[in-house]
């Protein structure tokens, strides 16, 4: 019995130690939160005007590459490859971002609302009410903290999703026009944007 109560006192310390960087990393997230929504709006008004950064700034390499090796059309077909490769992965960063507000956010807020609870009913033992209720007002408000950022960022992940797959494929599309262009068998050209589309259907 010794060693179970020696390993009871050992997770409560654990769990007690860990209340400071739940309720910091929570009060984080919901902070960063907002923060992407505001990105996410300007982004979404920009689109509405029909601007989009992450195809033009694709396209600006894709004319680079074809002045410098448009006289090589192998070594063009791989260099379009790697810069298209560089592009699902830079996109699938940039969503990993909201991704991981997804997954954390109810964690943290499950853990932030379970540790005070541990906290509180030892108050209670020891006839300390208002610590208690201190610890149970913690608890509860981490809860909605975790929830509703982790919910704000999943409507957040669903146009940017979205933007990622079409922005994708108009770059598979312009690498493969260009590899048309350059004398390049269309199957292989084709193979690009067939390799994108399943790019991102897999990060989605």
């Amino acid at each position: 019995m010794e060693v179970v109560r020696f390993f009871e006192l050992a997770l409560y310390q654990v769990s007690e130690a860990l209340f400071l960087p739940v309720i910091v990393g929570c009060a984080l997230l919901v902070a960063y939160t907002p923060l992407c929504l505001g990105m996410t709006l300007y982004e979404a008004r920009q689109r509405f005007r029909g601007r989009f950064f992450d195809r033009e700034a694709f396209d600006t390499h894709l004319r680079r590459l074809w002045k410098d090796l448009k006289g090589h059309p192998k070594h063009l077909e791989i260099e379009i490859e790697r810069l298209l490769q560089a592009e699902e992965l830079r996109l699938a960063h940039s969503l990993d971002r909201i991704r991981f507000v997804i997954k954390v956010g109810p964690a943290l807020g499950l853990m932030g609302t379970l540790i005070p609870m541990g906290i509180s009913l030892a108050a209670l033992a020891e006839g300390n009410v208002p610590k208690m209720a201190g610890n149970m007002v913690t608890a509860f408000t981490t809860t909605v903290a975790g929830l509703g950022a982790g919910m704000l960022a999943y409507l957040i992940a669903l146009p940017r999703e979205r933007w990622a797959r079409e922005d994708l494929r108009e770059m598979a599309h312009a690498a493969e026009l260009m590899l048309v262009a350059a004398g390049q068998d269309s199957a292989v050209a084709h193979h690009l944007q067939e390799e994108a589309g399943d790019a991102v259907t897999a990060a989605a």
